[in-house]
């Protein structure tokens, strides 16, 4: 029994693409063999269960092969997902905001419209018995209500429950391309989805009306969302995985190594070619990336503790803070791409994470991860080793400092401080030693990293 759907892309992937598609059938399933599940995919290696964002499709609709259907957030981003199959969609399982782990069954679909009875009689009849144990079961008697407390606190947090600082405004993949091809503007609509997302069919609605104008920037900022002080409120899928990742890195024995750069070279080459288009990050990746290339045990990994892997590509992740959590774009190959075209991937991949558009591939292929928090003006910091990778450096701001020159006079120079995190199974002292003497040099005569 196959599942229906599939992670949408820019355009329908082909059944060979996706390992989500092939499943073992379940002996004791009641399904029938022209009805099928529709399971939650595996949208990333780290993915345990995604959250449904909005359905595309209402139950009983027509369903076509390549059809968007459901948006699925996964730890990662949010995914348009497609039916490999025609037919119509049944019955919805996990309705809108709900959560499902990978592999368990979120709808039905229907090969015909004669077998939609059906299916929802198999849904009706496989819902859990504890459930309906909980509807016979009368609710004990409520507790005596509190007493009297003074006001509890409000702390304001956001314009939009949907939005970062209300300068963006959050929809699904679908909803997006829909308000393209409607020219619909996305800041004028008001989101039903989950915390205010924008659905498909509020965009649709909005240009049924024919009344969308632009947004106007005093409104949006006169919404206020508010959280209660001292309320506990449950992780985002986002955020669950981040909280795993971390626990799971405690298992692995890591190391520290801090060195200082100056960066006057790299601050004057900057401000040459800034403006055709190239980023600070992008040249932080290239001379990382430059400098993994003469020490490659410093871009290898330990995944079974028992072996060790040099990786073949030097693919560097960054990492950046987005709306309700943390996200690692990966610069793919970037000691062989050259600066210009780095810069522009790194743009992309950017906005792609704000707008959790990101491609697995896009996010899961990193080697060699860095974080920079120097555009805060943090000083230093130590950055926690993301599983399955072999080091990660944490880059702080770049400040005037007052230095003894070689001629033993007193100068100034712009320095920054950058402190490393290895797995010590595989990388030891020595390695990250020569591994930041090299970047230092790449940095500070950084005349190799235009070529």
């Amino acid at each position: 029994m196959g599942t229906s759907f599939i992670p949408s892309p820019s355009k329908p992937l082909r059944p060979s693409t996706t390992t989500v598609r092939s499943r073992r059938p379940r002996p004791s399933s009641t399904v029938h063999a022209k009805i099928r599940e529709i399971f939650m995919p595996a949208l990333s290696s780290t993915m345990t269960e995604g959250k449904i964002v909005s359905w595309v499709k209402s139950e009983g609709d027509r369903l076509s092969k390549g059809e968007s259907v459901v948006v699925v957030e996964s730890d990662k981003a949010d995914m348009d997902v497609e039916t490999f199959y025609d037919g119509f969609l049944a019955k919805i399982i996990v309705d809108e905001g709900g959560t499902a782990a990978v592999g368990s069954a979120i709808a039905l679909l229907a090969e015909s419209e004669d077998e939609i009875a059906a299916a929802q009689s198999t849904a009706a009849a496989a819902a859990p018995k504890e459930e309906k144990q909980q509807e016979t079961t009368p609710p004990p008697s409520p507790p005596p209500p509190p007493p009297s407390t003074p006001s509890k606190v409000l702390a304001s947090v956001s314009t939009h429950p949907a939005s970062e600082g209300g300068t963006r405004v959050v929809a699904t993949p679908y909803a997006k391309k829909l308000a393209k091809d409607l020219n619909v503007e996305l800041g004028a609509v008001v989101g039903t989805g989950p915390m205010g997302r924008i659905v498909a069919k509020d965009v649709e609605a909005a240009a049924a009306t024919g009344t969308v104008v632009a947004p106007v920037k005093t409104a949006v900022e006169s919404v206020k969302s508010v959280v209660e002080l001292g309320s506990t409120v449950p992780f985002t899928t986002m955020q669950g995985a981040v909280s795993r990742n971390m626990v799971e890195s405690l298992s692995v024995p890591t190391f520290r190594v801090g060195y200082t750069i100056t960066t006057d070279a790299l601050d004057d080459l900057y401000k040459r070619i800034k403006s055709k288009g190239v980023t600070m990050t992008a040249l932080l990746a290239k001379a990382t990336a430059m400098a993994l290339t003469k020490h490659p045990v410093v871009n290898s990994a330990c995944k079974d503790g028992k072996s060790f892997t040099y990786n073949s590509s030097i693919n560097i992740a960054v990492a950046v803070a987005i709306d309700g959590g943390l996200i690692t774009p990966v610069l793919q190959d970037a000691d062989k791409v050259d600066i210009y075209s780095l810069s522009r991937k790194w743009k992309e991949l950017v906005d792609k994470a704000r707008a959790k558009q990101l491609q697995p591939h896009e996010y899961s292929t990193g080697t060699f991860t860095l974080s920079n928090l120097g555009m805060f003006g943090v000083d230093r910091f130590d950055a926690i080793l993301p599983p399955g990778t072999g080091a990660i450096m944490a880059v702080g701001a770049s400040h005037p400092t007052v230095v003894a020159t070689k001629d033993r006079k007193i100068g100034v120079k712009n320095q920054m401080q950058v402190n490393v995190t290895a797995d010590h199974r595989v990388i030891y002292g020595a390695d990250l030693a020569s591994f930041l003497q090299t970047l230092a040099k790449i940095i500070e005569d950084p005349k190799d990293l235009t070529l």
